[in-house]
């Protein structure tokens, strides 16, 4: 690390901690030659290989993007983008890999986008599961028709079964 005050090639690490949510590592340094301290912030890199085998950083604001095309006409809000974009990344962080395939990236799009924005998910799935007929975007349908039904609509019904208000 070189001083940003003297440009001298070599640093001591004074102090480390962690950010509350353990993705970055923030160092106190000083500089043998000149004595300044500075921080550091380091945290780990997530690369993208993309089909062309080209690989870039993960980008948050791609998931934004291209989210925000599926949800274009939706009633999705900027904060809403942000969460997911940051509900993919945590995902992808937690499978513990450096390297992801960028496909892969739009199928961990796919169950935060589901459960915000049914409309948004079939735009999006159908481009990253490569529907090829209406059969397939049909089936697509039919399935969240069963998850829907499934979830309880009504919460407010107690263990014997009797809701509080009866």
């Amino acid at each position: 690390m070189h001083c940003p005050f003297c440009r001298h090639t070599d640093s001591r690490v004074v102090d480390s901690r962690t950010s509350e949510d353990g993705t970055v590592i923030k160092r106190r340094r000083q500089c043998p030659s000149c004595g300044k301290r500075f921080s550091t912030m380091e945290n780990a890199s997530l690369t993208v290989v993309k089909r062309s085998g080209a690989s870039e950083p993960f980008s948050r604001a791609k998931v934004v993007t291209g989210v925000r095309k599926a949800c274009q006409g939706r009633p999705v809000g900027d904060d809403d983008f942000a969460l997911l974009a940051q509900q993919v990344e945590e995902s992808i962080r937690a499978k513990g890999v450096a390297e992801i395939d960028a496909h892969d990236v739009g199928l961990e799009i796919l169950g935060p986008l589901r459960r915000l924005d049914e409309v948004a998910y079939l735009r999006f799935a159908s481009v990253y599961q490569a529907f090829e007929s209406l059969e397939d975007f049909e089936a697509a349908i039919s399935l969240l028709r069963l998850e829907a039904q499934r979830r309880p609509e009504d919460t407010t019904a107690t263990v014997s079964g009797q809701r509080d208000d009866q």
